[in-house]
This record gives structure tokens, sequence and C-alpha cells, in this order.
């Protein structure tokens, strides 16, 4: 079974504002990153927009994953499983209800853990992922966050 590390950071300059996320995705020799910029979005959106984009980049299903985040937000909301209880609950009341019906699709592919660590605290992965997120949410090639643009109409 292939064993998956990604770390992942989001970004936003003002919340809302100009969004972007960073990811590093590290097996054995093999080490890629991945990022983009989104011209209006929340901090939130991104920290869970990473982990998403980390996992619906593996290529091997069933892969042991270790997801290590500094969002509290998507480390407790899965592992306290209250996305799971959202999910009974039809999401009444809860925000980035597309992103996290994207995130339960890939979720159950993958075999996966996560870590939460102290952002901003010298953890070299982390550090890289909070650059590749911040220079995308400035780098003024930004897409649209069609599901968080849409809640705005």
């Amino acid at each position: 079974m292939m064993h998956i590390e990604i770390y992942t950071d989001g970004s936003s300059r003002g919340n809302p504002g100009p969004g972007g996320y960073g990811v590093i995705l590290k097996s054995g020799e093999h080490y890629k990153e991945l990022s983009a910029g989104y011209r209006l979005t929340t901090n939130n959106r991104m920290e869970l927009l990473s982990v998403i984009v980390g996992l619906e980049s593996l290529k091997i299903p069933k892969s042991r994953v270790l997801i290590v985040s500094d969002s509290k937000y998507v480390v407790d909301s899965v592992t306290k499983g209250w996305v799971f209880s959202w999910v009974q609950k039809n999401f009444k009341d809860k925000k980035n209800r597309d992103l996290w019906e994207r995130f339960l699709k890939i979720y159950p592919k993958h075999h996966v853990q996560f870590k939460w660590i102290r952002g901003h605290n010298n953890h070299p992965e982390n550090e890289r992922c909070d650059t590749l997120a911040v220079t995308a949410a400035t780098s003024g090639n930004m897409l649209v966050d069609e599901g968080y643009e849409a809640e705005l109409d």
C-alpha cells in the first residue's frame, strides 16, 4: 500500500478577499507542489480546498495518506466527526457545503489520517505551503471560486 504525506495551507488577503492554496505531496522520493489563486474567497475555503486538491491529485486508490494541516477548521471537522453529522442535517446553516461535498466524494477513496500542526511555527513543509498559498493569492492570475461567489448572489 502506497504511503503519501500531504501538507496543506490556505490563505486569503482579507476574509473574504483574494485567496490561494498551497499543497505539497511527498511519497518516498516523489515530491510535488500544487497551488492556485482565486479572486474572491475565504481562508477556510482555501484551507479545505488545499486538502481536496491534494487528495484528488492522488493516482493510486486506497493509498495510506497523512494530511498535515494548520487548519483547526478542517482537521477538527473531520477528526471530530462534525462533517458527517452535517451531512445528516443536509448542511443546515453550514458554510462551504460545495467544498465539503467535494471532500466527501474523494475522502473514502483512501485511508486518510489528519495531523494538526501549529501554523507559522517553522515547520518546513507548512512554511513552504504558506508561501505557495500567499504567492497564488497575490499572483494576479486568479480563478473564480464559483461556489463562494454563487452564495453572494
